[in-house]
């Protein structure tokens, strides 16, 4: 079936050294013979091999509108596996303007945002799990979130869940054929044996699932909540951390009274850092809001960095902070240990059972021991892509989930010795599950709603 030929601007809209037009479709070859001239007049691109380079001018009728290079890429060896066209022309925005009306003028229309990459998934180039790497590979904002995106364009989900989906359509296929044949198939000691292969497979789905957390932390950073006391030096560690003067720091107790929000990357790490105010009883009422809602961020925090003035003695607001971390994934910077400790970390060590480091945010001490620190707690120690696959998108975790679910009740059914064709109904389902993950069994509405997030031209 023919499908129409789309055209969009695939570089950033500012002035730039090169503006890049892409064309895809049946018509990329006709339309690009229409608007390229080239020193030998009779020259045409749809003539030429594939994946070749060509210098030349784009041209409405006979007036030129700029220098470029043009690379052609004929199906399937292509990114939507469709005739491709790029010009690489001058970046100015005017420009780029120009040459997409020209190329829409010829036989193209405007690409829907994402509409390439639908394309290349509607076309079996990719599948969704691909798809939407490429939206988090645009986006990521660390060097292992770029990692993580470039491991699933590859196809390592990919890899694993249709691994998973092999599995469960065989026993599927199996189950049927006994009840379809009982003559010559037969279901003696099968629902033992099925159980380990559920049990396998489930095992699979949820060491997927375990990376989530971290894979949602890779993608989009970890939600860093400062808290302590006033004037114990918090403000001090989110200037230390942001590596300028973004909060104001004073002696007097209190100072910050509202959040303060900044993110920063802590050698390959993004930590979403948000500064609270001290937390203590006040008479004040603006304070008051202030120390609320500190509270109510670090209820919602991945991690808190707890901030102790050691030169100073604990006190009964240290302990509410403290009888809150013990539910929480925590560091404890025992700031100030330039000067003459009064708070040791046996004493703290007595109250808490945590990560404790001594610091100073004046001098820098410690920085080092937070960054590994941070490590242990969220990626044992390290992070590694050699062969680890991270979740971070909720709709697969969201599908993994009811896969999981269905097998569950698969291993349920078993124990319970229900009829094997209960057993089919919740593997199919499981299976069905698995499938929109890598796009099989999706509904369209939910396929334009997710390319619809793409920037344009991609």
């Amino acid at each position: 079936m023919k499908s129409d030929t789309i055209a969009a601007i695939a570089t950033a809209m500012s002035p730039s050294g090169i503006g890049i037009i892409r064309i895809s479709g049946e018509d990329a070859f006709a339309i690009i013979d229409r608007i390229y001239r080239s020193n030998n007049q009779n020259k045409k691109l749809s003539e030429c091999p594939t994946h070749t380079i060509h210098y030349g001018y784009i041209c409405d009728g006979d007036q030129v509108i700029d220098e470029v290079m043009v690379l052609l890429m004929r199906a399937p060896h292509s990114y939507t596996k469709e005739d491709s066209i790029e010009i690489d022309c001058h970046g100015g925005v005017y420009v780029m303007k120009r040459i997409l009306e020209t190329v829409i003028k010829y036989g193209a229309r405007p690409a829907e945002p994402g509409e390439f990459t639908k394309r290349a998934f509607l076309n079996g180039r990719i599948d969704l799990t691909q798809a939407e790497s490429v939206i988090d590979l645009i986006q990521s904002k660390n060097e292992f979130a770029m990692k993580s995106s470039l491991s699933q364009l590859k196809g390592s989900v990919k890899n694993d869940i249709t691994d998973i989906r092999g599995m469960l359509i065989h026993e599927i296929a199996f189950i049927e054929s006994a009840l379809d044949d009982p003559e010559h198939v037969s279901l003696d000691g099968y629902p033992e044996k099925l159980h380990g292969i559920v049990e396998e497979c489930n095992d699979n789905i949820k060491k997927l699932l375990a990376s989530s957390d971290n894979g949602r932390m890779l993608k989009e950073g970890i939600q860093t909540v400062i808290v302590g006391k006033p004037n114990a030096g918090k403000s001090s560690l989110l200037n230390l951390l942001v590596g300028t003067d973004r909060a104001i720091v004073t002696d007097i107790a209190g100072t910050t009274r509202d959040v303060l929000e900044e993110q920063i990357n802590l050698n390959g790490i993004t930590l979403n850092l948000i500064d609270t105010a001290g937390i203590r009883d006040t008479s004040d009422y603006v304070e008051q809001i202030g120390v609320n809602k500190a509270k109510e961020y670090a209820s919602d925090a991945d991690l808190i960095l707890y901030v102790i003035d050691s030169s100073t003695a604990l006190d009964e607001n240290d302990m509410q902070i403290i009888e809150f971390l013990k539910e929480k994934k925590s560091i404890i910077l025992l700031n100030k240990s330039d000067l003459a400790p009064v708070v040791t970390e046996q004493e703290i060590a007595a109250l808490i059972d945590t990560v404790m480091i001594p610091f100073s945010a004046k001098e820098g001490i410690g920085l080092d021991r937070l960054e590994q620190s941070i490590k242990d707690l969220f990626f044992a120690g390290d992070i590694s892509f050699n062969d680890e696959i991270y979740i971070t998108n909720i709709r697969q975790k969201n599908a993994m989930q009811d896969a999981a679910d269905s097998l569950r009740l698969v291993m349920q059914s078993i124990e319970d010795g229900m009829p094997e064709d209960f057993y089919s109904i919740d593997l199919m389902n499981a299976y069905t599950s698995l499938g929109m993950i890598i796009g099989e069994s999706l509904e369209d509405d939910l396929v334009n709603e997710i390319f619809s997030k793409f920037c344009m031209g991609k």
